[in-house]
Protein backbone atom coordinates (compact mmCIF):
# COMPACT_ATOMS: atom_id res chain seq x y z
CA UNK A 1 0.00 0.00 0.00
CA UNK A 2 2.86 2.51 1.01
CA UNK A 3 4.33 1.21 -2.31
CA UNK A 4 1.45 2.29 -4.18
CA UNK A 5 1.57 6.18 -2.92
CA UNK A 6 5.01 6.13 -3.88
CA UNK A 7 4.67 5.32 -7.06
CA UNK A 8 1.33 7.94 -7.29
CA UNK A 9 3.76 10.63 -5.90
CA UNK A 10 6.45 9.99 -8.63
CA UNK A 11 3.39 9.97 -11.12
CA UNK A 12 2.50 13.48 -10.55
CA UNK A 13 5.60 14.58 -10.43
CA UNK A 14 6.40 13.34 -13.82
CA UNK A 15 3.30 15.41 -15.05
CA UNK A 16 3.54 18.56 -12.73
CA UNK A 17 1.83 21.44 -14.13
CA UNK A 18 3.98 24.25 -15.63
CA UNK A 19 4.64 27.15 -12.94
CA UNK A 20 2.23 29.81 -12.79
CA UNK A 21 -0.28 28.17 -14.06
CA UNK A 22 -2.38 25.95 -12.17
CA UNK A 23 -3.88 22.68 -13.46
CA UNK A 24 -7.80 24.31 -12.46
CA UNK A 25 -8.28 28.20 -12.67
CA UNK A 26 -11.33 30.01 -12.65
CA UNK A 27 -10.39 32.09 -14.97
CA UNK A 28 -10.71 30.20 -18.75
CA UNK A 29 -10.32 33.27 -20.98
CA UNK A 30 -6.90 34.33 -20.47
CA UNK A 31 -5.27 35.95 -23.88
CA UNK A 32 -2.40 33.48 -25.64
CA UNK A 33 -0.15 36.23 -25.16
CA UNK A 34 -0.24 36.27 -21.59
CA UNK A 35 2.52 33.32 -20.99
CA UNK A 36 4.70 35.57 -22.60
CA UNK A 37 3.90 38.80 -20.42
CA UNK A 38 4.34 36.63 -17.37
CA UNK A 39 7.85 35.50 -18.32
CA UNK A 40 9.62 38.65 -19.13
CA UNK A 41 7.51 40.79 -15.95
CA UNK A 42 9.01 37.31 -13.68
CA UNK A 43 12.16 38.54 -15.44
CA UNK A 44 12.25 41.94 -14.89
CA UNK A 45 11.09 41.14 -11.27
CA UNK A 46 14.17 39.23 -10.96
CA UNK A 47 16.81 41.33 -11.92
CA UNK A 48 15.74 44.23 -10.08
CA UNK A 49 15.76 41.92 -6.95
CA UNK A 50 18.87 41.09 -7.98
CA UNK A 51 20.28 44.72 -8.37
CA UNK A 52 19.24 46.31 -5.40
CA UNK A 53 17.16 43.52 -3.26
CA UNK A 54 14.07 45.86 -3.44
CA UNK A 55 15.64 47.61 -0.11
CA UNK A 56 15.70 50.37 -1.65
CA UNK A 57 12.40 52.42 -1.96
CA UNK A 58 13.18 54.29 -5.12
CA UNK A 59 13.81 50.89 -7.00
CA UNK A 60 10.87 49.17 -5.56
CA UNK A 61 8.69 52.42 -6.64
CA UNK A 62 10.41 51.93 -10.00
CA UNK A 63 9.75 48.88 -10.51
CA UNK A 64 5.37 49.21 -9.79
CA UNK A 65 6.10 51.72 -12.61
CA UNK A 66 7.58 49.60 -14.55
CA UNK A 67 4.92 46.90 -13.86
CA UNK A 68 1.88 49.39 -14.21
CA UNK A 69 3.19 50.98 -17.42
CA UNK A 70 3.43 46.96 -19.18
CA UNK A 71 0.35 46.52 -17.90
CA UNK A 72 -1.17 49.73 -19.10
CA UNK A 73 0.11 49.00 -22.89
CA UNK A 74 -1.39 45.09 -22.78
CA UNK A 75 -4.56 46.80 -21.88
CA UNK A 76 -4.65 49.39 -24.31
CA UNK A 77 -3.05 47.08 -27.10
CA UNK A 78 -5.01 43.88 -26.67
CA UNK A 79 -8.09 44.98 -24.49
CA UNK A 80 -6.70 43.27 -21.56
CA UNK A 81 -9.75 43.21 -18.65
CA UNK A 82 -9.73 42.80 -14.73
CA UNK A 83 -9.24 38.41 -14.93
CA UNK A 84 -5.80 39.11 -16.25
CA UNK A 85 -4.76 41.55 -13.50
CA UNK A 86 -6.27 39.12 -11.19
CA UNK A 87 -3.98 36.25 -12.83
CA UNK A 88 -1.13 37.68 -12.45
CA UNK A 89 -1.54 38.71 -8.80
CA UNK A 90 -1.53 35.10 -8.18
CA UNK A 91 0.93 34.35 -10.38
CA UNK A 92 2.91 36.73 -9.41
CA UNK A 93 2.17 36.09 -5.59
CA UNK A 94 3.29 31.88 -6.58
CA UNK A 95 6.63 33.12 -7.85
CA UNK A 96 7.52 35.62 -5.11
CA UNK A 97 6.19 34.68 -2.07
CA UNK A 98 8.60 36.31 -0.14
CA UNK A 99 7.44 39.64 -1.07
CA UNK A 100 4.43 41.73 -0.90
CA UNK A 101 3.10 43.91 -2.90
CA UNK A 102 1.67 41.92 -5.45
CA UNK A 103 -2.57 41.76 -4.40
CA UNK A 104 -5.12 42.75 -7.31
CA UNK A 105 -5.45 46.07 -5.58
CA UNK A 106 -1.78 46.90 -5.71
CA UNK A 107 -1.61 45.94 -9.06
CA UNK A 108 -4.26 48.58 -10.18
CA UNK A 109 -2.67 51.20 -8.34
CA UNK A 110 0.42 50.44 -10.41
CA UNK A 111 -1.99 50.70 -13.37
CA UNK A 112 -2.81 54.52 -12.06
CA UNK A 113 0.38 55.22 -10.23
CA UNK A 114 1.50 54.73 -14.35
CA UNK A 115 -0.88 56.59 -16.09
CA UNK A 116 -0.35 59.43 -13.22
CA UNK A 117 2.78 60.01 -14.31
CA UNK A 118 4.01 59.31 -18.15
CA UNK A 119 7.25 60.87 -17.64
CA UNK A 120 10.01 58.11 -16.31
CA UNK A 121 12.44 60.88 -15.89
CA UNK A 122 9.94 62.48 -13.35
CA UNK A 123 9.59 59.33 -11.52
CA UNK A 124 13.17 58.56 -11.03
CA UNK A 125 14.10 61.63 -9.94
CA UNK A 126 10.98 63.11 -8.17
CA UNK A 127 8.03 60.38 -7.21
CA UNK A 128 10.47 57.43 -6.78
CA UNK A 129 11.99 59.28 -3.78
CA UNK A 130 8.79 59.39 -1.68
CA UNK A 131 7.20 56.56 0.49
CA UNK A 132 4.98 54.05 -1.72
CA UNK A 133 2.24 55.50 0.73
CA UNK A 134 2.64 58.68 0.01
CA UNK A 135 2.07 58.21 -3.68
CA UNK A 136 -1.16 56.44 -3.16
CA UNK A 137 -2.29 59.84 -1.26
CA UNK A 138 -1.32 61.69 -4.08
CA UNK A 139 -3.22 59.50 -6.58
CA UNK A 140 -6.27 59.01 -4.56
CA UNK A 141 -6.62 62.84 -3.28
CA UNK A 142 -5.18 64.88 -6.32
CA UNK A 143 -6.87 65.21 -10.00
CA UNK A 144 -4.04 67.80 -11.83
CA UNK A 145 -0.85 66.87 -12.43
CA UNK A 146 0.92 70.35 -12.27
CA UNK A 147 -0.43 69.79 -8.14
CA UNK A 148 0.07 66.37 -7.38
CA UNK A 149 4.31 67.25 -8.54
CA UNK A 150 4.23 70.28 -6.24
CA UNK A 151 3.05 67.94 -3.77
CA UNK A 152 5.62 65.45 -4.26
CA UNK A 153 8.08 67.97 -4.57
CA UNK A 154 7.46 69.47 -1.42
CA UNK A 155 7.29 65.66 0.33
CA UNK A 156 10.80 65.26 -1.15
CA UNK A 157 12.12 68.59 0.14
CA UNK A 158 10.79 68.65 3.36
CA UNK A 159 10.43 65.20 4.11
CA UNK A 160 6.63 65.23 4.76
CA UNK A 161 5.31 61.88 6.25
CA UNK A 162 1.93 60.59 4.80
CA UNK A 163 -0.29 61.61 7.20
CA UNK A 164 1.28 65.52 7.01
CA UNK A 165 1.29 65.25 3.34
CA UNK A 166 -2.40 63.94 3.97
CA UNK A 167 -3.09 67.55 6.09
CA UNK A 168 -1.19 69.90 3.56
CA UNK A 169 -3.71 67.82 0.57
CA UNK A 170 -6.94 68.46 3.24
CA UNK A 171 -5.62 72.55 3.93
CA UNK A 172 -5.15 73.19 0.11
CA UNK A 173 -1.77 74.62 0.91
CA UNK A 174 -1.00 74.82 -3.01
CA UNK A 175 -4.06 76.83 -3.65
CA UNK A 176 -3.39 78.98 -0.82
CA UNK A 177 0.65 79.45 -1.55
CA UNK A 178 2.07 82.65 -2.77
CA UNK A 179 -1.53 84.34 -2.13
CA UNK A 180 -0.60 87.42 0.49
CA UNK A 181 -0.92 90.97 -0.81
CA UNK A 182 2.27 92.18 -0.71
CA UNK A 183 4.69 94.58 -1.68
CA UNK A 184 7.62 92.19 -1.76
CA UNK A 185 8.52 92.87 -5.80
CA UNK A 186 8.97 96.31 -4.55
CA UNK A 187 10.87 95.98 -1.21
CA UNK A 188 12.97 93.20 -2.52
CA UNK A 189 15.31 92.30 -4.85
CA UNK A 190 14.22 90.12 -7.07
CA UNK A 191 15.30 86.35 -6.38
CA UNK A 192 14.63 87.21 -2.78
CA UNK A 193 10.93 88.60 -3.96
CA UNK A 194 10.36 85.44 -5.74
CA UNK A 195 10.90 82.90 -2.71
CA UNK A 196 8.70 85.06 0.33
CA UNK A 197 6.00 85.36 -2.00
CA UNK A 198 6.09 81.69 -2.37
CA UNK A 199 6.75 81.34 1.21
CA UNK A 200 4.23 83.49 2.44
CA UNK A 201 0.58 82.56 1.65
CA UNK A 202 -3.23 82.97 2.30
CA UNK A 203 -5.25 82.78 4.17
CA UNK A 204 -3.81 80.43 6.84
CA UNK A 205 -5.48 78.15 8.95
CA UNK A 206 -5.45 77.60 12.29
CA UNK A 207 -7.43 74.75 12.63
CA UNK A 208 -5.29 73.38 15.61
CA UNK A 209 -6.66 75.94 18.15
CA UNK A 210 -10.06 74.84 17.53
CA UNK A 211 -13.01 76.79 15.82
CA UNK A 212 -14.01 79.53 18.24
CA UNK A 213 -13.65 82.96 16.28
CA UNK A 214 -14.45 84.64 19.75
CA UNK A 215 -10.52 85.36 20.07
CA UNK A 216 -8.54 88.28 21.88
CA UNK A 217 -5.47 89.08 19.92
CA UNK A 218 -3.44 87.63 23.38
CA UNK A 219 -5.47 84.96 23.37
CA UNK A 220 -4.49 83.92 19.80
CA UNK A 221 -1.02 84.17 20.43
CA UNK A 222 -1.04 81.92 23.26
CA UNK A 223 -3.22 79.53 21.82
CA UNK A 224 -0.68 79.59 18.55
CA UNK A 225 2.01 79.27 20.92
CA UNK A 226 0.60 76.28 22.77
CA UNK A 227 0.44 74.50 19.63
CA UNK A 228 3.97 75.61 18.36
CA UNK A 229 4.79 72.43 16.16
CA UNK A 230 1.48 73.07 14.62
CA UNK A 231 2.08 76.59 13.79
CA UNK A 232 5.78 76.07 12.74
CA UNK A 233 4.29 73.54 10.24
CA UNK A 234 1.79 75.72 9.02
CA UNK A 235 3.81 78.65 8.20
CA UNK A 236 6.47 76.32 6.45
CA UNK A 237 9.45 75.01 6.11
CA UNK A 238 12.40 77.33 7.63
CA UNK A 239 10.81 78.86 10.16
CA UNK A 240 13.05 79.26 13.76
CA UNK A 241 10.79 80.93 16.44
CA UNK A 242 12.29 83.82 18.10
CA UNK A 243 10.18 84.82 21.31
CA UNK A 244 7.40 86.34 21.86
CA UNK A 245 5.80 89.83 22.99
CA UNK A 246 9.80 90.98 22.00
CA UNK A 247 10.36 94.08 24.14
CA UNK A 248 11.34 97.16 22.22
CA UNK A 249 12.01 100.89 23.88
CA UNK A 250 11.24 103.93 21.76
CA UNK A 251 11.68 106.90 23.76
CA UNK A 252 9.93 106.92 26.54
CA UNK A 253 7.48 104.23 24.99
CA UNK A 254 7.24 100.58 25.51
CA UNK A 255 6.51 98.60 22.23
CA UNK A 256 6.18 94.60 21.88
CA UNK A 257 6.31 92.44 19.20
CA UNK A 258 3.38 89.36 18.55
CA UNK A 259 5.49 87.05 17.32
CA UNK A 260 9.37 86.76 16.12
CA UNK A 261 10.96 84.41 13.85
CA UNK A 262 13.53 83.93 11.55
CA UNK A 263 13.91 82.32 8.16
CA UNK A 264 16.80 80.42 7.25
CA UNK A 265 16.41 80.46 3.78
CA UNK A 266 15.06 84.14 3.55
CA UNK A 267 18.04 84.56 5.84
CA UNK A 268 16.17 88.14 7.25
CA UNK A 269 13.55 88.11 10.75
CA UNK A 270 10.14 87.85 10.51
CA UNK A 271 7.71 89.80 12.48
CA UNK A 272 4.04 88.44 12.59
CA UNK A 273 1.73 90.65 13.93
CA UNK A 274 -1.75 88.32 14.87
CA UNK A 275 -5.26 90.74 14.88
CA UNK A 276 -8.42 89.30 16.02
CA UNK A 277 -10.15 92.00 13.84
CA UNK A 278 -10.90 93.46 9.89
CA UNK A 279 -7.70 94.56 8.35
CA UNK A 280 -7.13 98.27 9.17
CA UNK A 281 -4.30 100.65 7.38
CA UNK A 282 -3.07 101.68 10.55
CA UNK A 283 -1.89 97.83 11.10
CA UNK A 284 0.90 98.31 8.54
CA UNK A 285 2.10 101.57 9.66
CA UNK A 286 2.31 99.85 13.46
CA UNK A 287 4.21 97.04 11.65
CA UNK A 288 6.24 99.37 9.61
CA UNK A 289 7.93 100.88 12.44
CA UNK A 290 8.78 97.48 14.24
CA UNK A 291 10.62 96.10 11.24
CA UNK A 292 12.99 99.76 11.18
CA UNK A 293 13.00 99.14 14.71
CA UNK A 294 14.12 95.02 14.17
CA UNK A 295 16.76 95.78 11.31
CA UNK A 296 18.46 98.88 13.21
CA UNK A 297 18.63 96.97 16.67
CA UNK A 298 18.61 93.07 16.04
CA UNK A 299 19.41 92.38 12.41
CA UNK A 300 23.37 91.39 11.19
CA UNK A 301 25.44 92.68 8.53
CA UNK A 302 24.66 89.45 6.34
CA UNK A 303 20.84 89.64 7.43
CA UNK A 304 18.58 90.39 4.51
CA UNK A 305 15.93 92.70 5.07
CA UNK A 306 13.00 91.69 8.03
CA UNK A 307 9.91 91.23 6.56
CA UNK A 308 6.66 91.69 8.12
CA UNK A 309 3.28 89.52 8.12
CA UNK A 310 0.23 90.93 9.48
CA UNK A 311 -2.29 88.42 10.12
CA UNK A 312 -5.47 89.45 9.89
CA UNK A 313 -9.37 88.49 10.53
CA UNK A 314 -10.59 89.18 7.40
CA UNK A 315 -9.85 92.36 4.75
CA UNK A 316 -10.25 93.83 1.44
CA UNK A 317 -7.64 93.24 -0.83
CA UNK A 318 -8.20 96.50 -2.65
CA UNK A 319 -8.02 98.74 0.88
CA UNK A 320 -4.71 96.34 1.70
CA UNK A 321 -3.35 96.94 -1.81
CA UNK A 322 -3.39 101.05 -1.14
CA UNK A 323 -2.86 100.60 2.51
CA UNK A 324 0.92 99.09 1.40
CA UNK A 325 1.78 101.53 -1.25
CA UNK A 326 4.61 104.28 -0.38
CA UNK A 327 6.54 101.27 2.29
CA UNK A 328 9.94 100.71 1.25
CA UNK A 329 10.14 97.45 4.28
CA UNK A 330 8.96 94.32 2.67
CA UNK A 331 5.30 93.57 4.14
CA UNK A 332 2.87 90.89 3.27
CA UNK A 333 -1.16 90.72 4.50
CA UNK A 334 -3.06 87.88 5.28
CA UNK A 335 -6.28 86.37 6.79
CA UNK A 336 -5.90 83.44 9.43
CA UNK A 337 -8.81 80.94 9.84
CA UNK A 338 -9.75 78.52 12.33
CA UNK A 339 -11.18 76.32 9.61
CA UNK A 340 -11.20 76.06 5.75
CA UNK A 341 -15.09 77.27 5.30
CA UNK A 342 -14.52 77.57 1.36
CA UNK A 343 -15.38 75.09 -0.85
CA UNK A 344 -13.34 73.74 -3.34
CA UNK A 345 -13.73 74.62 -7.04
CA UNK A 346 -15.23 72.16 -8.99
CA UNK A 347 -12.13 71.40 -11.18
CA UNK A 348 -10.18 71.40 -8.45
CA UNK A 349 -11.90 68.28 -7.11
CA UNK A 350 -10.39 64.71 -7.44
CA UNK A 351 -10.66 62.91 -10.58
CA UNK A 352 -8.30 60.14 -10.57
CA UNK A 353 -10.67 57.33 -9.53
CA UNK A 354 -10.06 55.74 -5.97
CA UNK A 355 -8.99 52.23 -6.05
CA UNK A 356 -13.27 51.59 -5.35
CA UNK A 357 -13.84 52.95 -8.42
CA UNK A 358 -10.86 51.72 -10.49
CA UNK A 359 -12.00 48.01 -9.05
CA UNK A 360 -15.71 48.83 -10.41
CA UNK A 361 -14.71 50.24 -13.82
CA UNK A 362 -12.57 47.20 -14.15
CA UNK A 363 -15.27 44.70 -12.84
CA UNK A 364 -17.25 45.21 -15.79
CA UNK A 365 -14.44 45.53 -18.32
CA UNK A 366 -13.87 42.13 -20.45
CA UNK A 367 -14.95 39.92 -18.10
Amino acid sequence: MEKNKSNDRKFLGRHKPEVGFPVSSPLTDIPATYKNFLIALKTRIQQERLRAVLSSNAALITLYWDIGSAILEKQAGEGWGAKVIDRLSADLKKEFPDMKGFSPRNLKYMRAFAAAWPDKTIVQRIIAQIPWRSNLALLDKIQNSDQRLWYAQMTLQHGWSQPVLVHQIESRAFERKGKSINNFALALPPVQSDMANQIFKDPYLFDFIGTSDNRHERELEQALIDHIQQFLLELGQGFAFVGRQVHLELGDSDFYLDLLFYHLKLRCYVVIELKAVAFDPGHVSKLNMYLNVVDDILRHPDDKPTIGLLLVKEKNKLVAEYALRGYTNPIGVSEWETQITRALPEALKTSLPSIEEIEAELGGVDE
